[in-house]
């Protein structure tokens, strides 16, 4: 019945030991100590990023702990290289049950200000590749007939609107609302989704992400919005063991850091202060 099948779904990852857990973007921040979270909980990880080194670290880190892990190189905006990750996995160590879709970039921009490069790398990245690394490794999931979890990392922006990050929005509303008809879909074949918010997170994505500003100095600002980062010190590790926490119970939508939880029940209880504040505040 529809019943019984949602209570296996609800329990459907108890235990990681035995599990093969593919991770993206695994080379640094929430990616990397998620990685290493799944690694001692049991699972042997697959870790995924599209720089090497970086890839290489967290693998070597995680063999420092005495845990397993491989690493694979990844770029989530490639089909091809999709593919060959996934013939790779599967002839090595077999099929993953545990999918963490985290990779992703950031851009900072009006929308008159946005290219449509920077568009299309950012949904290329942060929504497509989401959907192609659940296209690719989905159906051998099923297949195999056991348990499983996908958990894609969205945004408390995957909620919660806000100026200057019109496109970055559009692909966190998008990986939202995906990641909850994903769930509705896979829930009779025992995988369960999870869509995680998190916060302000002490990452690299400021960093490393596209701001276009107009006239204003890029690089500036990255520095003053960076410093905002790292003053919150909200470390990727808490995020890392929200997931796992999800990925047990089978949760829906993860805010996780408070101002995360804050946007999420002000967006459903008072959504027009929040449009007040956006219209004050400008990222």
């Amino acid at each position: 019945s529809w019943v019984h099948q949602f209570t296996a779904a609800e329990c459907s990852v108890r235990s990681f030991e035995g599990r093969i857990a593919l991770v993206t973007g695994a080379g640094s921040g929430i990616g990397r100590a998620t990685a290493e979270a799944l690694a001692q909980e049991g699972a042997h990880v697959a870790v995924t990023d599209v720089a090497d080194d970086p890839m290489q670290e967290t693998v070597e880190r995680i063999h420092a702990a005495g845990h397993e892990a491989t690493a694979l190189r990844l770029d989530v905006t490639s089909k091809s290289q999709m593919e060959k990750v996934r013939e790779q996995l599967e002839s090595s160590i077999g099929v993953p049950s545990v999918l963490v879709n985290n990779a992703g970039i950031a851009v900072g921009a009006h929308f008159l200000d946005t290219s449509e490069e920077s568009w299309e790398r950012i949904m290329a990245s942060n929504l497509m590749g989401v959907v192609h690394c659940c296209r690719t490794f989905i159906p051998a999931m099923v297949e195999s007939g056991q348990s499983g979890h996908v958990v894609n990392i969205a945004s408390m922006l995957g909620y919660t609107q806000a100026q200057g990050v019109s496109a970055y929005c559009a692909t966190k509303f998008g990986v939202l609302g995906f990641s909850e008809c994903l769930r509705a879909e896979l829930a009779a074949q025992e995988i369960g989704v999870s869509v995680i918010c998190p916060g302000f997170i002490r990452t690299t994505i400021i960093k490393s992400g596209v701001l276009e500003l107009g006239d204003e100095n890029p690089e500036e600002r990255r520095k003053s919005i960076d410093a905002i980062y790292e003053k919150r010190n909200y470390p990727p590790e808490r995020v890392a063991a929200a997931i796992v926490k999800a990925i047990r119970r089978n949760r829906a939508v993860v805010p996780v850091a408070p101002e995360a939880w804050l946007a999420y029940y002000l967006k459903r209880w008072t959504p027009w202060l929040v449009r007040g504040v956006v219209a004050r505040i400008d990222i």
